[in-house]
C-alpha cells in the first residue's frame, strides 16, 4: 500500500450532510446485513491489526476498506462490542420493510394492526436498545417499563385514528396512514425511556480529542431529540408515499386484474426502496459526534458545570446515538 489511512474514523468528512450521507450509506448497506459472524470478527481483526501497523503481508486497501465497512455496520462505535443481529442499522431496511409494509397492507383489520404495532415497536424497542449510547445502563425493569410505554402508546393511537377515520369515512389513502401517526407517536414514547438513564444522569462528554470532561443532561436531552426527530424521517417517507402510489395504481386495470398477486409484492418492493434509501439520509441528518456549547451547559447545569475536569473550553462532544 503507497499510503495509510486512519481507519478510527470515516473515510468521508463528517462535517457536511454529503459526507455523513455516504458514511452511512455505506455502513447501512443492507446487502451486508446478512454477513457470518466469523467475517465480522475478522474484519475487525484486520482493522485492529492495521492499527497497530501488524496486518498481514499483502493487504491490499480494497480489503482495509471492506473491513472498516463491516466493522462500522456491526460493531458499537462506544464499545466495540459486536451488537445484536436484528439491532443492527444495516439490518434495518429488512425489518423496517417487512413491519411498515404489513402495517400498511392489513390496516383494516382490528387484530392485524395489533398484532403489526406491537410487532413494530418490539423491534424498535431492540434497535433502540442496541444503539444507545453504551455508557449509559438500563435496569430490568427499566426496560420493560420502556418497552411497556412503547407499546402501549402506538397501540392506543393506532387504534384510536381507525376508530376516528372509520367513521368520519375518510378515503383509503388517509387511513392506509394511520400507521404512521402510530409509529411517529411511539418513536417519542419509546427511544425517551429506551434511553431514560442517559436523561436522568446525563450522558459522557468529552473535548475534541475524545477525552472525558465530565457528564451533561442536556447533551442527552439534545441527542434524544436527534435522534426520535431522525427516525420519524426515516421512516415517513415509504408509509406517505407507498399509500399514495398504491392508489394511483389501484386505478389501472392490470394492476386490479391482477391485485391479488402484485398487492403484497409491490407494497413491500416500493417500502424497501424508499425505506432503505432514507435510513442513511436519517443517519446522516446531525452528526453521530454531536456538541453542545459549554455556556449552555454553564447557565443551565451549573453543579454538572463544576463538576467538569475542564472548563477552558467552548464545546463539549458526546455520541448521540443512533
Amino acid at each position: 500500500m503507497e499510503q495509510r489511512v486512519d481507519l478510527s474514523v470515516p473515510r468521508w468528512d463528517q462535517g457536511s450532510f454529503y459526507g455523513r450521507l455516504m458514511h452511512f450509506a455505506n455502513i447501512t448497506d443492507p446487502s451486508i446485513a446478512f454477513c457470518k459472524e466469523k467475517d465480522l470478527m475478522a474484519a475487525k481483526f484486520l482493522v485492529d491489526a492495521y492499527k497497530k501497523r501488524e496486518e498481514p503481508a499483502g493487504t491490499r486497501m480494497a480489503d482495509l476498506l471492506r473491513a472498516q465497512k463491516l466493522v462500522g455496520s456491526a460493531f458499537h462505535p462506544d464499545t466495540g462490542d459486536l451488537q445484536n443481529f436484528a439491532g443492527r442499522m444495516c439490518f434495518n431496511a429488512w425489518g423496517g420493510t417487512i413491519l411498515c409494509g404489513a402495517m400498511m397492507i392489513w390496516y383494516k383489520s382490528t387484530p392485524a394492526v395489533l398484532f403489526w404495532q406491537w410487532a413494530n415497536q418490539s423491534f424498535n424497542a431492540f434497535v433502540n436498545y442496541t444503539n444507545r449510547n453504551a455508557n449509559s445502563e438500563l435496569k430490568t425493569s427499566d426496560l420493560v417499563t420502556a418497552y411497556g410505554s412503547a407499546v402501549g402508546g402506538a397501540l392506543s393511537v393506532a387504534m384510536g385514528l381507525k376508530t376516528f377515520f372509520a367513521k368520519t369515512q375518510v378515503s383509503n389513502t388517509l387511513q392506509r396512514m394511520v400507521p404512521l401517526g402510530a409509529v411517529a407517536v411511539a418513536n417519542a414514547i419509546n427511544i425517551p425511556m429506551m434511553r431514560q438513564n442517559e436523561l436522568k444522569n446525563g450522558v459522557v462528554i468529552t473535548d475534541e480529542n475524545g477525552n472525558a470532561i465530565g457528564s451533561s443532561r442536556l447533551a442527552a436531552y439534545k441527542g434524544v431529540s436527534l435522534v426520535v426527530l431522525s427516525r420519524n424521517v426515516i421512516v415517513a417517507p415509504s408509509m406517505i408515499l407507498t399509500p399514495i402510489i398504491v392508489e394511483r395504481l389501484l386505478r389501472r386495470e392490470w394492476f386490479v386484474r391482477n391485485l391479488k398477486t402484485l398487492n403484497i409484492p409491490v407494497q413491500l418492493l416500493l417500502t424497501f426502496v424508499i425505506y432503505g434509501s432514507m435510513v442513511p439520509v436519517g443517519c446522516a441528518l446531525f452528526p453521530q459526534k454531536s456538541s453542545i456549547d459549554m455556556e449552555t451547559i454553564k447557565k443551565y447545569e451549573p453543579e454538572a458545570y463544576e463538576k467538569l475536569t475542564r472548563t477552558d473550553l467552548k464545546r463539549a462532544y458526546f455520541n448521540k446515538g443512533l
